[in-house]
């Protein structure tokens, strides 16, 4: 067996291990990227795949306990009492006693930072007589903000087959939080909360951590893997990012890292204009494929509670490619209705196979010089969905020396000369980079 081969399977095994390869690896993850002002798709991989959206369901639930506020139904002082049926729900949990009651605004920190399934199942009985009424009233009021593959079966998030979601409908979720409750985000920017003897710190440990990043949640259940919905804001740009399924906090984490980084770097370059072709600025779809989810993690105890209680898994060291073992098809994705032009609007996906540069003749359409291979390839996928029709030709990644470093070039070969100009001059008022070149010039 070659290195090359053994080093291909040790990829693989990595990136199942890491993603939570038993039965359900492959079924848990998705990413999602996006400009919360704009609505334009900075990454998407499998963002409109049903998954499990564990405790990001209590996004749901503050939403609509700040809904109830701003109609003046209750105050953030109003008390709240913990019936027994909310009281026997597993951790996470805020630990009040049937009977005993909380602030709104107590509830508020406890779902955010705690994300306390007891207070979410009592902030639905207060608000709709039941947990599963609230249920409902939930599902109804997503599908009118635009969460059209979302149906809730409770407020908390705790495991259920019929409670589904997608990263982009998170999204979606997380944008609304923000437009429509400006005056409460503050609560997701909290790092910790006191209640009684106790101190509470938040799992969303990028919040503090990552330079802008200023909330949202964080969800766990085994069925679901690691979730994470964040926003951040650096120089006017706000972005949201969602993580699904990641197979321990902090391998979730790092990715949600990386791809806020490389969000935050791709549109700072794009503002400086320096998105040329032959310059090593990544591109989003990077974000994917450089070296994605290089992680150290520290060695404690694996969960067992459900809710959002989030240990590392042992100690290991996983280093992932996201391989095309961890992708579906796109037309395989089910489909989305917009109700918004340009709000979080679906992304193409393809893969790319590496190609070795070879003599074509004819023209070629040159997107990008890149730091990496992977990073290359992931310029020829993004570019394939922007222009389906260089899927005629054949997509090449070439190692090139240059100030005493390597770049890749990322190029389509073999293009009929009509189409690698008006394909170079679509992009161009897309404001991606392109160049026509005659090989036989």
């Amino acid at each position: 067996m070659t290195l090359r081969v053994l080093g291909a399977i040790l990829a693989l095994v990595l990136t199942l291990t890491a993603f939570g390869a038993s039965s359900h690896g492959q079924d848990r993850y998705a990413a999602f990227v996006a400009d919360m002002d704009t609505g334009e798709v900075l990454h998407a991989r499998l963002a409109d795949a049903s998954r499990f959206p564990a405790s990001l369901t209590k996004m749901m639930t503050l939403y609509m306990l700040f809904e109830a506020i701003e109609r003046g139904e209750l105050t953030l002082q109003t008390r709240m009492t913990m019936s027994r049926e909310a009281a026997s729900r597993p951790p996470s949990k805020l630990g009040v006693a049937a009977g005993g009651t909380v602030t709104a605004e107590t509830a508020i920190r406890a779902l955010v930072i705690r994300s306390a399934n007891d207070v979410a199942a009592m902030v639905g009985e207060h608000l709709a007589g039941s947990e599963s009424a609230f249920a409902e009233a939930m599902t109804a009021r997503a599908m009118e903000l635009g969460l059209t593959a979302t149906v809730f079966r409770n407020a908390s998030g705790l495991p259920d087959p019929n409670q589904r979601t997608t990263a982009r409908d998170m999204a979606r979720l997380a944008h609304a939080l923000h437009l429509d409750f400006p005056q409460y985000f503050h609560y997701f920017n909290e790092r910790s909360f006191r209640h009684g003897d106790r101190t509470y710190t938040n799992h969303n440990t990028l919040v503090g951590r990552v330079t802008g990043i200023d909330g949202l949640k964080t969800g766990y259940i085994r069925a679901s893997g690691f979730n994470v919905v964040v926003t951040g804001q650096r120089d006017g740009t706000r972005l949201v990012a969602v993580v699904m399924g990641g197979a321990t906090a902090p391998v979730r984490d790092a990715h949600a890292e990386e791809l806020v980084e490389a969000a935050f770097s791709t549109l700072d370059a794009r503002r400086q204009g320096v998105m040329l072709a032959s310059l090593n600025a990544p591109r989003l779809n990077p974000i994917r494929e450089q070296e994605i989810l290089t992680a150290e993690l520290s060695g404690v105890a694996a969960p067992t509670a459900m809710g959002s209680t989030e240990a590392a898994a042992p100690p290991v060291r996983v280093v992932l490619e996201d391989t095309p073992d961890l992708a579906r098809p796109a037309a395989a994705q089910p489909a989305v209705t917009m109700d918004e032009p340009n709000l979080f609007a679906a992304a193409a996906a393809s893969t790319i196979a590496a190609a070795p540069a070879s003599g074509f003749t004819g023209w070629a359409v040159q997107v990008g010089a890149f730091g990496s291979e992977a990073v290359a390839r992931a310029r020829l996928e993004t570019v394939l969905a922007l222009a389906p029709e260089l899927g005629t030709g054949r997509p090449v990644t070439e190692a090139v020396q240059r100030d005493g470093r390597t770049l890749w070039r990322a190029r389509f070969d073999a293009i009929e000369q009509g189409t690698a100009r008006a394909v170079c001059a679509r992009l161009a008022r897309l404001n991606e980079a392109c160049f026509a070149v005659n090989q036989d010039a």
